[in-house]
This record gives structure tokens, C-alpha cells and sequence, in this order.
């Protein structure tokens, strides 16, 4: 009989163990009802145990193999729902067959963020994303314009998701406690189809410019724009350009990447 499962450090397993906590989690779930849940990084099913309850199908997917084995013992009517599996290889299409599901867990923090892109992959299967992650990543996914934390994952989130900080969650409720502040967040998909700009190009924009996000428009887009383009030439007249990244909404991301586009075709067909 597995009694416990020794959290990993190579892992980054932090076991939650206030129980209390770990039903608010799961209750996170509730603003998209009906849907099947996946859930990531279960450890030992703190958070599992109130989701079970849930009238919808659960599945759960740990990569530790001792934590594997805990929840078959403790779970047994999981058991054909537990995947041994590294969540950020899996094919989302194939875990309820093609069906949307919400998302959530207590993710591993060191590769939370990697877990946002693969969700941001399959936004179309994932219509809601609950979980608890570092409080500072957090409150960058939730940051607006003009804050210090609006980066490079507000915006690539913000694009296709509402993200809504619920609450933040202090280190002495884990096992071992982390080092951070955590916090509680739920994304739900807004209703953007398509943002009106290549959807790449956007991206890489984006990374561009906050890779120097002190600097202007102006300077920063040099990375990706010819010597010759006018969006750098500083008697262009456009006020967006004189902007720093942290200043531009999703909608002027979006006018930035069609600008952008625009100098790459000429400078191609050139």
C-alpha cells in the first residue's frame, strides 16, 4: 500500500494539503459546467478528490510514475482515466475524442507557462483554463496596457482568452512550501475567430519587440524589418511607433503586425 508520494525536485511538485483550498480550486471548473476535465499534475488527487465528485467525466495525467501508482490504489474507479503521461507531449484531439474539455490543475510551476502555449495550440478544444500557478506569472497573464508585468504572455493569452485572477495562495499550505506566492486564475475564450493579421507573424511581432521592451517601436522592430523600411525611419509620422510594447493593446498588436506584413511583401517583391 502506497501511503505517500515523496514530491520530486526535479518534478517541481509542491503537494497542496489544504483541503479547503483545494475545493475552491476545483470549483473553478463550475464556470464552464458540463464539459469533460482533464487535469494536469494531480500528485497525489488533493484536487482530484473534489473534481471526482463533479458530474462529468474526469481524466487526470501525471508524469511521475510513484504518484502513477498512488492514485490507482486510492483512486481505483479512475484507474482506465489516470494516463501516465507528459502532458506536453500529448495530442489533445485524441484524449476525449475530438471533444472540448476544461483544463486545470495545480501545474507544475517551471513549465506552466509552456503549458499555456500548448493550450493556445488548442484553443478550439480548450474553451476554459483554470489552475494554480506562480502568483508573478499570473499576474502577468492577467495584466493589463502600461503595467510593468504586461508582457509577452498577456499578450499572446489576452488575444483569445478573458483571464480572470481569482485569488492568491500563500507557501505554507504545500508540502514542501515554494519560495513564491501562488495564485488561482481561470481563462475563458472570448469570442475572437480570427485576430485579423497572420496569426505567426503576430507572434513573432510580439516576442520581437518585448525582447527590448524599453526601447520604441521604432528601435525594437529592426530585428525583423530591412534597413530600408519606412517604419523605421524616424520621420515616419505614426505615433504607434513611437510607443513601447508595454503601451499597445491586442487591437494595436494587431495594426502593428499588418504593418509589419506589408514592408516584409514589399521588401519581397522588391
Amino acid at each position: 500500500m502506497i501511503t505517500k508520494v515523496r514530491p520530486k525536485k526535479n518534478l517541481g511538485q509542491h503537494f497542496l494539503v489544504d483541503l479547503s483550498i483545494a475545493r475552491r480550486i476545483a470549483d473553478t471548473v463550475d464556470a464552464c459546467p458540463e464539459l469533460p476535465v482533464l487535469e494536469v499534475g494531480p500528485g497525489m488527487g488533493v484536487l482530484t478528490q473534489y473534481l471526482a465528485e463533479k458530474p462529468r467525466p474526469l481524466k487526470v495525467v501525471e508524469i511521475d510514475t510513484e504518484s502513477v501508482a498512488y492514485l490507482n490504489e486510492h483512486f481505483p474507479r479512475l484507474r482506465e482515466n489516470i494516463l501516465g503521461e507528459d502532458f506536453l507531449r500529448m495530442d489533445l484531439t485524441q484524449v476525449f475524442d475530438g471533444q472540448p474539455f476544461v483544463l486545470t490543475g495545480n501545474y507544475p510551476y517551471d513549465i506552466s507557462s509552456q503549458i499555456f502555449f500548448k493550450m493556445l495550440d488548442n484553443r478550439d478544444l480548450i474553451p476554459c483554463c483554470t489552475g494554480m500557478i506562480q502568483r508573478e506569472v499570473a499576474q502577468r497573464m492577467a495584466s493589463q496596457p502600461g503595467n510593468k508585468a504586461y508582457g509577452i504572455l498577456s499578450v499572446l493569452t489576452q488575444a483569445w482568452y478573458d483571464v480572470e485572477y481569482l485569488f492568491t495562495v500563500e507557501p505554507g499550505v504545500f508540502n514542501p512550501p515554494p519560495k513564491v506566492q501562488s495564485a488561482v486564475i481561470r481563462m475563458t475564450r472570448n469570442k475572437v475567430e480570427r485576430l485579423g493579421c497572420d496569426e505567426v507573424l503576430f507572434k513573432r511581432v510580439v516576442k520581437t519587440v518585448f525582447n527590448q521592451r524599453r526601447k520604441m517601436l521604432r528601435v525594437s522592430l529592426r530585428q525583423l524589418l530591412p534597413p530600408t523600411s519606412v517604419l523605421l525611419s524616424p520621420e515616419n509620422p505614426d505615433a504607434l511607433l513611437t510607443k513601447r510594447p508595454e503601451q499597445l493593446t491586442i487591437a494595436q498588436f494587431v495594426e502593428l503586425t499588418n504593418m509589419v506584413e506589408k514592408e516584409l511583401v514589399c521588401e519581397h517583391n522588391v
